[in-house]
């Protein structure tokens, strides 16, 4: 549980720093991300047997991201029903599964209001996986408890996954963000052109 709350109280101070500071950090947190995955895909090239690990994945590598899919679209569907917000925006937003930097700007070349409806809708998915996570893997198998970070299951969520969830699945919620993140570039044009 300290964890949770040296990530709430880190999103706090820097939204602080943020809002009251002209410190400029360009694009340094790109850089942050990438020393971040590489990291990571160093312990999984340190873990022995990698070929079987793929292997042992199996059906759960297709089946999980196809879960997210299926489960996003229809939060998406319930929430433009609910909030009376025409069908297609509702399954855009949804289609960015989590990946805000995406959505948000790619949204907005097709509506700027929709588009930071996207941004913000999939920034707070993130957040409440950093949230949610360590708790639901108390409630549900760790591996389907990976579907809740979506797309940044690749990268932003994936040390709180293998933190909580156990280095075990860390290549499978992996695969599933790498899938997702090659999902949603194509996802969410298609369905805004199409409906």
């Amino acid at each position: 549980m300290s964890f949770l709350y040296l990530v709430i109280s880190s999103l706090l101070l820097g939204m602080l720093v943020g809002r009251y500071t002209s410190l400029e950090f360009g694009n340094l947190y790109e850089l942050m991300l990438y020393l971040l995955i590489f990291i990571i895909g160093i312990d999984i090239g340190k873990s022995k047997g990698l070929r079987e690990e793929l292997k042992r994945l199996g059906k759960m590598a297709i089946l999980l991201p196809a879960s997210t899919v299926l489960g996003s679209l229809i939060g998406g569907l319930a929430a433009s029903l609910l909030l009376k917000v025409p069908l297609k925006w509702g399954l855009a937003i949804s289609a960015g599964f989590g990946w805000y930097s995406l959505t948000g700007p790619l949204l907005a070349t097709y509506s700027p209001i929709y588009g930071v409806i996207g941004f913000l809708a999939n920034l707070t998915r993130e957040i409440l996986t950093i949230i949610f996570y360590p708790l639901a893997v108390k409630k549900v198998s760790k591996e389907k408890a990976i579907v809740m970070g979506g797309a940044t299951t690749m990268d932003t969520t994936l040390p709180l996954m293998a933190k909580f969830g156990g280095t075990e699945i860390t290549l499978l919620a992996f695969v599933h963000g790498f899938i997702l993140t090659a999902i949603a570039p194509f996802l969410i044009p298609l369905i805004l052109q199409l409906l």
